[in-house]
C-alpha cells in the first residue's frame, strides 16, 4: 500500500526510522523492531558520516570516498599488492584496479611489477601522492574529531567496543562481507 501524500509529507531522514519501525511492526507483527531500529540507525549514521567526509574533505580534492580508501590503504601498507589493497579497503579487485588507474594517471600512485611474481602488481605512493594523502588525512581526522565531539571519551570507547562486539558476532551467523 502506497502511503497517501499526507502520510509521508511530514517524514524526514531520521523520522522515517520511527515511521518504518512502527508501520512494519503493525504489518508484520513477528518482526523484531529493536533489531530493525539498530540496523536502520547504524546504516543511516554510517552513510551520514561517509557522505560528510566525502563532500567536505575528499571531493574538494577531486577524490571519491573509495579513492580515499585506496590511497589510505596504500599509504599505510606500501609497498602493497593491489589484491591486498582490495582486502584492506573492503572493495572488489576490479574497483581497486579502476581506481588505481585513475590515481596513477593523476600522479599519486606508482604501479610496479613484483620481482617475486611478474603477474603481481605492487603499489606505492608517489611523492605527490604522499603529500596529498597526509594533507587529506589531517583534514579528514579534524572532521572525525568534530563527529566524535558529540560523545565523551568513555562513550566513544563504549561505542567502539559495542561495534566491535557486533562485527565479531557476525561470524556466528556467517554474515557476508568483503574480505
Amino acid at each position: 500500500m502506497t502511503p497517501e501524500p499526507s502520510d509521508s509529507e511530514h517524514l524526514h531522514f531520521w523520522s522515517f526510522i520511527d515511521y518504518a519501525v512502527a508501520r512494519v511492526s503493525r504489518e508484520l507483527p513477528g518482526i523484531d523492531p529493536l533489531a530493525m531500529r539498530l540496523v536502520f540507525t547504524l546504516h543511516r549514521a554510517a552513510n551520514m558520516v561517509v557522505y560528510d567526509l566525502e563532500s567536505t574533505v575528499h571531493r574538494p580534492r577531486g577524490w571519491s570516498w573509495p579513492g580515499f580508501r585506496v590511497l589510505f590503504a596504500i599509504w599505510l601498507s606500501a609497498p602493497v599488492e593491489a589484491k591486498k589493497v582490495a582486502e584492506l579497503s573492503g572493495m572488489s579487485r576490479a574497483a581497486v584496479s579502476a581506481l588505481v588507474s585513475t590515481l596513477e594517471r593523476d600522479g599519486l600512485v606508482r604501479k610496479e611489477r613484483a620481482a617475486y611474481d611478474g603477474r603481481a602488481v605492487g603499489l606505492s605512493l608517489t611523492d605527490s601522492g604522499q603529500e596529498a594523502i597526509t594533507s587529506a588525512f589531517l583534514a579528514h581526522n579534524k572532521r572525525e574529531q568534530e563527529w566524535a565531539g558529540a560523545l565523551s571519551e568513555d562513550e566513544t570507547r563504549t561505542l567502539i567496543e559495542l561495534l566491535g562486539k557486533l562485527t565479531t558476532h557476525s561470524v556466528d551467523f556467517d554474515a557476508r562481507h568483503r574480505a
